[in-house]
């Protein structure tokens, strides 16, 4: 692989890719019984819009990111994409702005409820990237990206008030409220993190899981509902073992490897809930089959 591709690829994060589209999973699961069918409008290519359209979203969004940090990142990270010199400003706004275009022009295929989301997305990445990430409001803004992106996978539906209705709306509240915590996390990653911060952040990270427990004890299948709860209650003890390593040891080191274990649970996440509303569990097997690429790319790809 050559150094400029490589270099691509860094930029855009690719393997926290995967975490994104496992929210379109899960969102298109919840508003639809299955990916295929035979009987009545095959729900496939709609799906796959909607896919087209959070990678294209999130991708920009990565994107972006190092756009507006450039100045920062020459300093505190100076090997990556854009300090380095490898890919210059100007390509990487390129890149952002036709990807974001992708993902509007995706959504919109798709239907109005999905462009609308879309639209919604796009200024929260702009408003994130653009200089709200450090902020107050910079952790609540990215949570609601990635509550976005979950109903933009529910967002083929009837009308643009049916993507906000139980069960996609609570589970992606739950989902943000987790994101909220990642973020917090990560805001100290490229420094000695203070353990306080740390501290609190794993807080809003176990609240976000429990909010999404509760709402699957509450309203998920009553078949799945218990094997449901053993699989987050073990996802929640494996993240807060990890989460622990590094509140003890807040190196930069034990940081992003928390991180990275906290963005990659995302898509088990994901396949839990999809277990637990939807039922079928081959589309959940295929959800979690997402994590092959992303830890496959993980090495050789930072994912912060």
């Amino acid at each position: 692989m050559s150094p400029r591709v490589l270099a691509y690829l860094r930029l855009l994060r690719l393997p926290t890719l995967f975490t994104a589209l496992a929210d379109i999973f899960l969102g298109f699961l919840l508003t639809h019984s299955t990916l295929i069918s035979d009987d009545g409008p095959n729900p496939l290519p709609s799906f796959l819009l909607l896919c087209l359209a959070s990678a294209g979203l999130y991708l920009s969004g990565m994107v972006f990111n190092d756009y507006f940090d450039r100045l920062i990142d020459a300093q505190e990270r100076p090997t990556r994409p854009i300090p380095s010199g490898v890919i210059s400003p100007a390509s990487a706004f390129r890149l952002a702005v036709a990807l974001m275009l992708v993902g509007l022009l995706a959504s919109c295929c798709a239907g109005m409820p999905s462009l609308l989301i879309a639209m919604g997305l796009c200024v929260l990445i702009l408003g994130y990237d653009g200089g709200l990430k450090n902020t107050a409001l910079g952790p609540l803004v990215m949570g609601s990206c990635r509550l976005g992106n979950v109903l933009l996978g529910a967002s083929v539906v009837a009308s643009f008030t049916d993507v906000f209705q139980k069960p996609q709306l609570p589970i992606a509240l739950g989902l943000g409220t987790y994101i909220v915590g990642v973020t917090l996390f990560a805001r100290q990653e490229a420094n000695v993190s203070n353990r306080g911060a740390l501290l609190g952040a794993a807080t809003v990270i176990n609240l976000g899981v429990v909010v999404l427990a509760m709402f699957v004890n509450t309203a998920g299948l009553a078949d799945q509902r218990l094997p449901a709860l053993a699989i987050l209650a073990m996802i929640l003890f494996s993240l807060d073992r990890r989460l622990a390593v590094a509140i003890t040891r807040p190196s930069p080191q034990q940081v992003q490897l928390a991180i990275k274990v906290l963005l990659l649970s995302l898509v088990v996440l994901d396949a839990t809930l999809i277990f637990a509303f939807n039922g079928r569990q081959e589309l959940a097997i295929v959800t979690v089959a997402l994590l092959i690429p992303a830890v496959g790319l993980s090495r050789l790809i930072a994912m912060t």
